[in-house]
């Protein structure tokens, strides 16, 4: 009889232990995907994909990231650290560092060396530049390192920072057509990578080209195709379809499948493959799957928000969607995974696109403002004091400003008054300004959300609405302004409520909501404000 009482015992704390969590938690992360696709593409949408998503789920309609600069790498940490980069410190992918004094990547590590076949650089990479924990490494931790987490994109960044610190494995699209990972990770891969790797899942898209999904007709909510807001793809001829990708893979390499539609395709294929393999969400400890689709991105940069082509790549993502969402049905079970999909970052309208629609906007090459920083640095002080500008940040050589025996506070005001007399320019914040930042100013809040005091620069560059420092075609992205903050966040499966908000919410509530959802520890940076939302269950 004890035995019996004992077995029921365990069984009914298993089944409260199941209740509690779900089997797996599965973050989806679309790079440059601005909430009004999801309005702008709707009526081509199936019903199975992103419409199953928000009709089924809860829709936040008005999220939105509360720091500058809104890039790749800064976006993906934000959303799983629950704070923002003066906290997190990954400022931006690649950005000079005052402390270090010279350029760095995000993810760099030269501590570590490429595991499967890509290049010695392609691999030197892990989370140690992210000085906070995720909240995979949460999960890690609250299930005593029992729960698996692994992270998947093209791109090394999208795979990595989500990941976390204790993450099993992430792996990332390398340009030799393989998915590879680091030695932070293991020495070997898994043999399914290789097996998956050896059957070159990519060179069936590269055989058969990229034409449009549907019918031309379907595309009227894009311009015509050759427009000249658009970019050429690997140096074709036109932009137009159909795009013949064996040519540019001959050309090139395998990394051509990035900027179609086909890399989503791909790194579904291998999320799918990982989940089989690796189990996840079979057992009742919780596992995490990260998945960053960055083809999307890739795309956006090179022929702009209002090509056919970035359509055509959402719809295709749409059933993508719909595919990988009936396998996580069969294979994990309806309502044994919760889901949630969000954005890096959204994305800002061509320049040239504003301009003859009658904007008086321009875009702004960053080789011109260096030269003419450099200039006006000559012209007033007889030396370029000048050590860097990028991603809105300038920073001044300090060694020279000593030797000339100048006054930094003057020589910052110098080249802020300088600044402020440029078209493009909106605002320009000192360090001390940024530091002392009391909350008031909107957009000082931003830069200082994204300010980390040891590797930005002296002054910090808002430029002025639809501005971007950036080529003539394609679109870009990276200000406080809301064509760059305003992404989807959807919230989907176990203990999901269907719903929708309208109420303002900002991208670092997301991590500590799953934190209370899946009820583990906060990740350790954030400030823990919740999307209360999603957590009443009723």
């Amino acid at each position: 009889m004890k035995k019996i009482i004992l077995f029921l015992t365990v069984l009914i704390m298993s089944n409260l232990q199941a209740q509690e969590r779900p089997k797996l938690v599965v973050g989806i992360v679309v790079d440059q995907m601005k909430m009004e696709y999801l309005y702008r593409f709707s009526d081509d949408f199936s019903a199975n994909g992103f419409k199953r998503l928000m009709d089924n789920g809860y829709t936040f309609q008005n999220m939105h990231f509360n720091y500058m600069p809104t890039y790749t790498a800064p976006g993906h940490a934000s959303i799983y650290t629950g704070t923002t980069p003066a906290i997190h410190g990954i400022v931006s992918n690649d950005w000079f560092s005052r402390k270090l004094g010279k350029e760095m990547y995000c993810t760099d590590d030269a501590s570590v060396s490429t595991v499967g076949d890509g290049t010695k650089e392609e691999g030197q990479m892990s989370p140690k530049n992210l000085l906070t924990t995720t909240i995979t490494d949460e999960l890690r931790m609250g299930t005593n390192f029992q729960g698996k987490v692994i992270g998947l994109s093209l791109k090394d960044r999208g795979a990595i920072l989500p990941a976390g610190h204790f993450a099993n494995w992430a792996f990332w699209y390398s340009k030799t057509g393989s998915f590879i990972s680091s030695s932070f990770y293991g020495e070997k891969l898994p043999d399914w990578v290789q097996k998956f790797n050896d059957e070159k899942h990519y060179m069936p898209y590269i055989n058969k080209g990229w034409d449009l999904l549907k019918s031309k007709a379907t595309y009227n909510e894009s311009l015509e195709d050759n427009n000249p807001y658009e970019g050429k793809l690997y140096n074709s001829a036109a932009p137009v379809f159909p795009y013949d990708l064996k040519d540019m893979y001959a050309k090139n390499d395998a990394g051509v499948i990035r900027s179609t539609p086909f890399g989503n395709d791909l790194l579904a294929e291998f999320a799918m493959k990982a989940i089989e393999k690796e189990e996840l969400g079979k057992d009742n400890i919780t596992d995490f799957l990260t998945v960053s689709f960055s083809s999307t991105d890739y795309v956006g940069h090179l022929l702009g928000p209002r090509s056919m082509e970035l359509q055509d790549t959402y719809l295709r993502l749409d059933q993508t969607i719909a595919d990988f969402l009936n396998y996580l049905d069969k294979t994990v079970g309806k309502d044994n995974y919760l889901l949630f999909m969000t954005a890096d970052h959204a994305g800002a309208e061509n320049v040239n696109y504003l301009k003859d629609h009658k904007y008086n906007v321009n875009s702004v090459s960053p080789k011109d403002i260096r030269n003419n920083l450099k200039d006006f640095s000559m012209k007033t002080f007889g030396a370029d004091l000048v050590l860097n500008y990028s991603n809105f940040n300038l920073f001044f050589n300090r060694e020279i400003i000593k030797s000339k025996e100048l006054d930094l506070v003057k020589v910052k005001g110098a080249f802020k008054n300088y600044l402020m007399t440029q078209d493009y320019v909106k605002r320009v914040y000192t360090e001390e300004e940024v530091l002392s930042s009391t909350g008031n100013d909107y957009f000082l809040n931003f830069i200082a959300k994204g300010y980390d005091v040891t590797q930005n620069g002296d002054l910090v560059i808002l430029d002025k609405p639809g501005y971007i420092e950036y080529q003539g075609t394609g679109t870009s992205h990276g200000t406080s302004y809301s064509y760059d903050t305003h992404v989807p966040a959807i919230f989907y499966g176990w203990h999901i409520k269907k719903g929708e908000s309208f109420n303002k919410k900002v991208i670092t509530q997301i991590a500590p909501t799953i934190a209370q959802k899946i009820k583990v520890s906060f990740p350790n940076g954030t400030e823990a404000n919740v999307l209360e939302e999603v957590l009443d269950n009723k």
